[in-house]
């Protein structure tokens, strides 16, 4: 398997602006590789609370989360501002795939990289749920 070469802020179309923690940062002096993980959740589910989409409480449509990866490039560590870049690869039935950079401070290129597949499905069955329009017409206006 071939490594990625780390993207560029241009290969994205939205932008959240995230903070590291203190607690972020493990025994080796940067942030510990899970924390990339829930930056990315974190920045696609902002995003979609932001857009009307999600509705943490009563939406009747969740996300799960069924396939992810990350490739690592540069270390980020507190005080880091992360700037994470949002992408959508794939627009399905009911399942996106989501391309999500950090980028640290004001750096050209990503830090970390990598994708997020939700499958979006019904809160009380579990079962997967077709996108509706709203849905199609927010995540086209991110798709790469």
């Amino acid at each position: 398997m071939s490594r990625p070469t780390p993207l560029g802020r241009e290969s994205f179309h939205v932008f959240r602006q995230l903070q590291s923690r203190w607690a972020d940062n493990d025994i080796y002096g940067h942030m510990n590789n899970v924390v990339h993980y829930a930056l990315f959740d974190t920045a696609i589910n902002g995003w979609l609370v932001e857009r009307d989409l999600l509705k943490l409480k009563d939406g009747k449509t969740i996300g799960l989360v069924v396939e992810t990866g990350c490739h690592y490039f540069a270390e980020l560590a507190f005080p880091d501002r992360i700037d994470a870049g949002i992408g959508v690869e794939r627009i399905g039935s009911s399942s996106v795939i989501y391309r999500i950079g950090l980028f640290r401070d004001e750096d050209a290129t990503a830090a970390a990289q990598g994708r997020f597949v939700h499958v979006y499905v019904d809160r009380e069955t579990r079962r997967p749920k077709p996108l509706d329009a709203h849905w199609r017409e927010t995540l086209e206006s991110a798709l790469l």
